[in-house]
């Protein structure tokens, strides 16, 4: 492993890696109205700027409703911005933006379908060609681990191998971005920490953009080219981790004092920002 030592922590909210940036937002908030009668508006987001790198894997953690949901339907154009604007690739998202995979915290596959067929429904929603994107689909699953279950029903595969199958599917169209809201969250400690070493050899092999919400510490410094610290509602960045780990990292860089210090920082900001308490 890499033994050089981190110079410095934090980075600057607009920095990114190497290359273009992928996804850009400028003054970006989100106030959401109340469906009350003369009840308060609530502001999810405060305005924030940030880029993202093309290539470049991005993890945000906070607590609970800081926004950092809403700050993904916002870059995926499935709210619009209450300020600001967003742009993927040079092109403004106003509206839907279709050439990005999204993954949930559940698997969302469909009961009475094949794990073949249920890849595929990203190929039926786009129109592409079934016969091209079955390959495709093969392809992914073996890439996944699960060749030989194109024929199995979701119902007999664990919720890992299931998550696998949602990650495929949201794949399929070779999107250059992939969004990810908690996806190994309902999943338990080892079958979470296998599906985190195989997502970072899987997005090795070609480096796509990836934002990747998660409360797990150690998940987010152990993926994340940078970590987005956010502050509890309205939600704004605290501070921006620059993880200087060398790939590909295996599960024993959580135990070297590099990685705790990435997680005590993290800590701290939760103390100053009181997300935690400190006595």
């Amino acid at each position: 492993m890499d033994d050089r030592r981190p110079s410095s922590l934090a980075a600057t909210a607009t920095e990114g890696a190497a290359g273009e940036p992928m996804v850009r937002l400028r003054d970006v908030s989100k106030v959401y109205g109340s469906l009350r009668r003369h009840g308060a508006d609530v502001e999810a987001l405060k305005p924030l700027d940030l880029d993202i790198a093309t290539g470049e894997f991005v993890t945000i953690v906070g607590p609970s409703g800081c926004g950092k949901s809403t700050l993904l339907s916002l870059i995926a154009g499935l709210l619009p911005p209450t300020t600001g604007e967003i742009d993927i690739g040079g092109r403004p998202v106003v509206g839907p933006y279709t050439d990005l995979g999204i993954v949930f915290q559940k698997d969302l596959l469909l009961a009475w379908r094949t794990i073949l067929d249920n890849v595929l429904i990203q190929a039926e929603v786009r129109g592409l060609d079934r016969r091209r994107m079955a390959a495709r689909a093969g392809e992914l699953l073996n890439l996944v681990g699960l060749s030989g279950f194109e024929e199995f029903l979701p119902h007999e595969l664990s919720g890992g191998m299931r998550q696998r199958v949602a990650i495929c599917r949201a794949l399929l169209h070779n999107p250059p971005l992939l969004l990810m809201d908690e996806p190994f969250a309902a999943l338990d400690a080892i079958t979470r920490d296998q599906l985190t070493l195989d997502f970072q050899r899987f997005w090795q092999r070609d480096r796509r953009t990836v934002v990747f919400i998660t409360h797990n510490l150690i998940e987010a410094v152990f993926l994340g080219d940078r970590v987005i610290v956010m502050t509890p509602r309205p939600g704004s960045i605290a501070e921006i981790l620059a993880i200087d780990l060398a790939r590909p990292r295996n599960l024993a860089v959580r135990d070297t004092p590099d990685f705790a210090r990435y997680t005590r920082r993290i800590h701290d900001i939760f103390i100053e920002t009181g997300i935690l308490k400190a006595e």
